[in-house]
């Protein structure tokens, strides 16, 4: 009898344990859902078009919070769906915002009759692109309500608003603020 009551406790203690490990699971599961889909994305870049803001290989951390606060803002890199292909994310600068005017003359961007001061381009010349199949991009361009105009930091090896338009600021998935590999690159986006 002695054997028999401690046998019982044994098993019940074991249930306990499968069940607090499978708790454990789906709460972690629901924790990385949660936090992936709200707060923050991680991302390798496939492409050379903010090149040499962000590398082909480089990985960056994409924040979803501060667009629940406030609105994209001109310098702000962003992930965003591919308006050609909304299934695949995007990397591109905001250049400008609803209400602006974006003019292309001798390889300068103009923002409102400014001419911006684009560090990060390297020097290289920003002309105009052949649109998208069904686009139509005249200059000076003014950004429709509720749009933005991005461009890559690579002005000669990307493919953005001068190709396909400006796009809904509904389609922006995050601000990238981190690239954390290569370890060599850790550092907070700009």
């Amino acid at each position: 009898m002695y054997t028999g009551e401690h046998a019982e406790p044994k098993r019940s203690g074991i249930g306990r344990t499968i069940l607090s490990i499978a708790g454990t699971i789906v709460l972690i599961v629901a924790l990385s859902w949660g936090l992936r889909t709200f707060v923050f994305q991680a991302y390798e870049i496939p492409s050379g078009s903010m090149e040499e803001t962000i590398m082909t290989g480089d990985m960056v951390f994409s924040e979803k919070v501060s667009y629940y606060f406030g609105e994209p803002a001109r310098g702000d890199i962003v992930t965003f769906a591919d308006p050609e292909i909304p299934s695949r994310t995007l990397i591109k600068r905001v250049i400008a915002t609803e209400g602006q005017t974006v003019d292309l003359r001798d390889g300068s961007v103009y923002v409102d009759g400014v001419k911006l001061d684009e560090p990060y381009t390297d020097g290289l010349p920003s002309y105009p692109l052949t649109t998208a199949y069904g686009v139509s991009v005249s200059y000076p361009f003014t950004v429709p309500a509720g749009e933005v105009w991005v461009m890559g930091d690579n002005r000669t090896n990307s493919q953005d608003s001068r190709y396909f338009g400006s796009i809904p600021a509904d389609t922006i998935t995050g601000k990238a603020v981190l690239k954390y590999w290569p370890i060599s690159s850790f550092g907070l986006l700009e």
